[in-house]
């Protein structure tokens, strides 16, 4: 048999390695456009859609059949995207890079930062690509940060100024006290109703103090481990009495199977009776507290507890400002609540994050396993 000419040779390993270098695009595109958390969309040159990544598809809630070949102004209207986040002069050439997108679904808002550029062939501008990058998390990471240093900063403020108001208090509250027994002995009752008014004041003035300090840094952890339900349980009649006076039906749906936590069980109880007290307060008419033990298969380290109310909801420019400290929309709220609830879960490694709309609130507290 006759050797083979070598440029025939030459030819033939070219081949097999031009089809090569394809089936690895091929793949490398495949994966790119499944890619969670970005997405990618291509126009030809009649801005019209070739071709949406999963990522897109799953944002819009519309078969990849009703997005492709469909022109961008028309999908942009179709799904609600207003003001449009680009247009045609993309096709001249007017690229843009880290451009911020908010983008609604479901009542939930995506943050997505995106970059556009032309596509040419030689001289000729073919059509354009725009990519897609969910950022929500990230920048949800970076608020809770900046909320922790904030929390700092004020808890350094709070410390020094709640050891300086409480030297002062104790003084006051043993003398009042001294003074509530003089007016006892002299059967004197309006005065002493007055001495009880102020002793009840300080009182007020003392549990504010308490707060300052939790908000400069919890106690010390004693952290053992334990199972999320067994401190649910223990605060569940006390959850129950409080509702009773507001009536609020309490169901709770427990998860006996979940793995337990490594956390401070004081301090726990505080942050789930705070959270069962608020939901409570804010169905004033009545409603349903739901609390539930989940797990995610997202995150199968972590076990998280919901406390959903039916109340009214909180407004969408209240509800970033609900872990500040001193923000309070109640009359008689100090607006530290929340703000300790947070630095304690912080403290024993989990997060809490807030939801709500016209039907109610949904607060979620996420701890590591242990």
């Amino acid at each position: 048999m006759m050797d083979e000419p070598a440029n025939l040779a030459e030819i033939r390993l070219a081949a097999g390695s031009d089809a090569k270098r394809e089936r690895y695009v091929r793949q490398f595109v495949n994966r790119f456009l499944s890619m969670e958390g970005v997405g990618v969309m291509l126009l030809d040159s009649d801005f019209r859609i070739v071709e949406v990544s999963d990522m897109i598809v799953s944002l819009c809630g519309l078969p990849r059949a009703d997005i492709v070949n469909k022109h961008a102004e028309r999908w942009f209207d179709e799904v609600g995207l207003q003001p449009r986040p680009f247009d045609r002069s993309l096709l001249e050439g007017q690229t843009f890079r880290n451009r911020v997108l908010n983008w609604k679904q479901d009542k939930q808002v995506h943050m997505l930062m995106i970059d556009g550029e032309s596509l040419t062939e030689g001289e000729e501008r073919t059509g354009a690509f725009v990519l897609f990058r969910d950022v929500s998390h990230r920048m949800a990471l970076e608020e809770q940060v900046r909320r922790s240093d904030r929390l700092k900063t004020i808890g350094q403020i709070a410390a020094g100024t709640a050891h300086e108001i409480r030297n002062p208090l104790t003084a006051i509250k043993g003398f009042m006290q001294l003074l509530n027994k003089s007016l006892r002995d002299r059967d004197m009752e309006k005065e002493q109703e007055f001495v009880g008014i102020v002793l009840s004041e300080l009182d007020r003035v003392n549990d504010l103090v308490s707060e300052f300090l939790l908000l400069s840094k919890p106690k010390e952890l004693r952290q053992v481990s334990m199972r999320v339900g067994g401190i649910i349980q223990e605060i569940l009649p006390m959850i129950r009495n409080e509702a009773l006076l507001h009536n609020v039906t309490v169901i709770y749906y427990p998860k006996p199977e979940m793995p337990p936590i490594l956390a401070d069980k004081e301090l726990l109880k505080q942050v789930f009776l705070n959270l069962g007290k608020n939901a409570i307060e804010a169905m004033d008419g009545g409603g349903t507290l739901i609390i539930r033990e989940c797990c995610s298969a997202e995150e199968p380290n972590r076990v998280a507890v919901e406390f959903r109310d039916t109340g009214p909801g909180i407004p969408p420019e209240v509800l970033e400002k609900v872990f500040d400290p001193f923000f309070t929309t109640k009359p008689q709220g100090t607006g530290l609540g929340l703000s300790v609830c947070q630095r304690i879960v912080d403290e024993l490694g989990g997060s809490i994050e807030v939801a709500s709309d016209g039907g109610g609130t949904l607060f979620v507290v996420s701890l590591p396993c242990s």
